[in-house]
């Protein structure tokens, strides 16, 4: 979402590698891993009621990430407030599966917005879905969007908050695009608490130079806390949050053999998701984000002995 980034990023981000999908009678055949996965009652889960209703091959078929985006949203959107008619940018939207979901379940406008994913595919994703009137897929980089100040009522982002939120100046950028008083919310993977030192052994396998940003609840509170941008609602970790971690890559990515392993070893240790929700604070002063300089050359000596 916000540029370029390595293939062990993509890899990570990406790492479900579902292509070539093809739907039979109680059942999804991936041609890409040739794994059959009967859907009578994947993933369905009490915790999770609202996503519980979606078909799984849709679901499936709507993966972006490294987490089920519908669990993940349906988590998030417990601690907002959100109401028909509102204007909500999903930044880091994926495949808008998120999108979707909020403007189902909550009749809220949705702009869904990501840099990686195709806005062409997206919108026939929204169409077919039936929510074209309120879901307004495009293409955008999380540090230049298209959007006036002040325009959403509230903003989310699902999972992918980690690839540029952790600049210490982003907050300033992202908070302008939302009233004064309005929400900002955020869930995705993240730490239980921050890793000091090298990494643990037995994430050792699986971990690489981008998962450093990854953070914990208590860091992202801290990162944007300390701005005086945003009031603080919630940071939390939710509860067993690597077994649900867990059941997603099992679901979708049984080939990932070192991010299951590192899960399964670390059994909520380390990992696990992670939630932020806040408002802007009103009172506090944004700063103009630099955009260009104007141009003011005057010619001038180089040297001492040319004056």
């Amino acid at each position: 979402m916000g540029g370029q980034v390595n293939e062990r990023t993509w890899r990570y981000y990406a790492s479900w590698r579902l292509t070539q999908q093809v739907t039979e009678p109680k059942g999804v055949y991936f041609a890409a891993r040739e794994t059959y996965v009967t859907t009578d009652r994947q993933l369905v889960s009490e915790r999770f009621p609202r996503s519980s209703q979606y078909h799984p091959d849709w679901v499936l078929a709507s993966a972006s990430g490294g987490a089920n985006a519908l669990w993940l949203t349906e988590w998030l959107t417990s601690e907002l407030d959100l109401r028909s008619g509102m204007k909500v940018l999903d930044l880091g939207c994926g495949r808008a599966s998120s999108s979707i979901f909020l403007r189902r379940e909550f009749g809220v406008q949705v702009w869904a917005t990501d840099l990686w994913f195709s806005a062409a595919e997206n919108i026939q994703r929204v169409r077919d879905a039936g929510f074209e009137d309120g879901v307004f897929p495009l293409s955008a980089d999380a540090r230049s969007l298209p959007f006036a100040p002040d325009f959403f009522d509230a903003i989310v982002c699902v999972d992918s908050i980690c690839y540029f939120g952790t600049d210490d100046l982003y907050l300033n950028y992202l908070a302008r695009f939302v009233k004064p008083g309005g929400q900002v919310g955020i869930a995705g993977a993240g730490l239980i608490r921050e890793i000091e030192g090298s990494t643990p052994d037995h994430l050792c396998d699986w971990w690489t130079h981008d998962l450093w940003c990854l953070h914990s609840a208590a860091w992202w509170r801290r990162h944007w806390e300390r701005t005086g941008i945003m009031d603080i609602d919630v940071a939390d970790t939710m509860p067993n949050g690597w077994h649900v971690w867990l059941d997603w890559q099992r679901a979708v990515a049984p080939d990932n053999v070192a991010e299951i392993k590192a899960l399964e070893s670390d059994r909520g240790t380390c990992l696990g998701y992670v939630r932020l929700v806040g408002h802007r604070n009103g009172q506090a002063k944004l700063t103009d984000p630099i955009v260009s300089l104007p141009a003011r050359y005057t010619k001038k000596p180089l040297l001492r002995r040319e004056e």
